[in-house]
């Protein structure tokens, strides 16, 4: 779960891998999931891979309006239930729900998430991004903790990012109340906070066999990007000012459908066990940052994303954080 964990498995799957790819060899039928996000961008494709290989699928959402058509027509069982993750007694209403209702839960993906919003505040003040991401992700696993573990094999996926890179837990300020706002800085801790949730749950997990691991999932054109200017995003190398993928990104960035498999390889893989709460990506387990790279920016993993002692005082922090809300 430390730094020393993150050794490559040279997966035979990679960057480009489909979800559906990853899962084709897998008996799914009968097992049950739970997919944050689930009716947009990659937690669609999740949802839809998952559903077709026989997983009862449960999709919170936030917007009716929305979920319903996108998720229309998909193979398979898929259910809605109303929860906002800004919302702390709409998560615990919905975890209340499920644990009282489902028989077991196999799969947890906790994979919705908002990226570089400006400033906004939920719960009782707290900075949206890691109030959303992070917080909004923990209030409902411990919602669902009792059903977490008495479900064999259970895998929780917690949905990182590259963008953890840009800045470790800010543990005097978490929340931006006596600094300036940063959009980009704020998204970065609440990605790192998903990978250090991860860490943490995996040894709260461990006693009853189940394993968590964090994803990053890889750049992708999805709706996590509705908060970007064109501008912003041509400053950042990912479109052409008219709009049109850049070259960079035509190169690197992934579909939809290749953005879910890493998802799908960390929640299914039998490579995966016995090495819990790893950082995965390209359907691996991520390396170190090596910052000879010219690739550090965009692949490996730092330090403060894996490690220990900073998961445990996350957890704290974050348990807190919900007791006083």
């Amino acid at each position: 779960m430390a730094l020393a964990d993150q050794v490559p498995i040279r997966s035979e799957l990679g960057a480009k891998s489909k979800g559906a790819d990853v899962i084709a060899g897998f008996d799914l039928s009968g097992k049950v999931a739970i997919v944050t996000g689930g009716y947009s961008g990659i937690g669609l494709e999740t949802v839809r891979a998952l559903a077709r290989k026989g997983v009862r699928v449960i999709v919170p959402v936030r917007d009716r309006a929305k979920a319903t058509p996108a998720l229309a027509g998909i193979a398979g069982k898929v259910e809605m239930a109303d929860m906002d993750l800004g919302d702390l007694s709409s998560v615990r209403r919905f975890a209340k729900g499920m644990a009282a209702s489902l028989p077991r839960l196999d799969f947890l993906i906790n994979n919705a998430g908002i990226m570089a919003c400006p400033e906004t505040r939920v719960g009782p003040g707290w900075e949206a991004q890691f109030g959303t991401n992070h917080l909004g992700h923990l209030a409902l696993t411990l919602g669902l903790m009792d059903l977490l573990v008495k479900s064999p094999g259970v895998r929780v996926v917690a949905l990182s990012s590259t963008g953890h890179k840009i800045s470790g837990i800010r543990w005097d300020d978490i929340h931006f109340r006596t600094t300036a706002y940063d959009k980009w800085k704020a998204y970065g801790q609440s990605k790192t906070a998903d990978a250090l949730f991860a860490n943490a749950l995996s040894r709260r997990l461990q006693p009853t066999g189940g394993l968590a691991f964090a994803v990053h999932p890889g750049g992708i054109f999805t709706p996590l990007q509705r908060h970007l200017p064109i501008e912003e995003q041509v400053r950042l190398g990912w479109v052409n000012p008219d709009g049109s993928p850049s070259e960079l990104a035509k190169a690197g960035f992934k579909t939809t459908e290749q953005g879910c498999s890493t998802t799908l390889w960390a929640a299914t893989s039998p490579a995966l066990a016995g090495k819990p709460g790893v950082y995965c990506e390209d359907c691996d387990i991520a390396a170190p940052t090596d910052p000879a790279s010219p690739l550090a920016r965009f692949r490996g993993v730092e330090p403060h994303a894996c490690d220990d002692e900073g998961a445990e005082r996350l957890w704290t922090v974050s348990e807190k954080m919900l007791a006083e809300a």
